[in-house]
């Protein structure tokens, strides 16, 4: 019985350590959620600011509002980048831990940081930029541990 245990232990082994490696679907998939979530929200604000203030009341100003809203093509790709992310985002959650997942997945915040100074005009300031490097430096820790994703 004991040299039983000692012939399967390499085996053992290797499946424990493939099962612990990120595989690079998932990894793909979580730079989809990192690129398209910030982008989709950017994308979103971007629309917004060009539609300009939005009337509820009288009903009239809320339809041409709706219409602004709908005519606009940056609000229609914010849409469709939203959607694409949310389609990684289940992927993702269906390949690997959750734990691992949405700490992984806030790297987003830089990118959020990145595209609302380039996209926006937005002022950044250094304070801000040193916190989301304090949180990329956490990705990067939780990106070494286990990722403990599922079969």
């Amino acid at each position: 019985m004991y040299k039983e245990l000692i012939d399967e232990a390499p085996a053992r082994q290797e499946s424990l350590r493939r099962h612990r490696t990120l595989k690079p679907k998932t990894f793909l998939m979580i730079l989809v959620m990192v690129v398209c979530g910030p982008l989709g929200n950017v994308l979103l604000g971007k629309g917004m600011k060009q539609v300009g203030a939005v009337g509820i009341w009288p009903v009239s100003h809320l339809l041409s509002s709706a219409v602004s809203i709908l005519t606009t093509p940056s609000i229609w790709m914010g849409i469709s980048s939203l959607i694409v992310f949310f389609v990684a985002y289940m992927l993702v959650l269906s390949w690997a831990d959750y734990s691992f997942v949405q700490p992984a997945s806030s790297m987003a915040y830089g990118v959020v940081a990145l595209l609302g100074y380039l996209m926006l005009g937005e002022h950044v300031s250094p304070l801000r930029w040193v916190g989301v490097a304090i949180i990329c430096l956490g990705v990067f820790v939780v990106s070494h541990t286990t990722p403990r994703t599922t079969n």
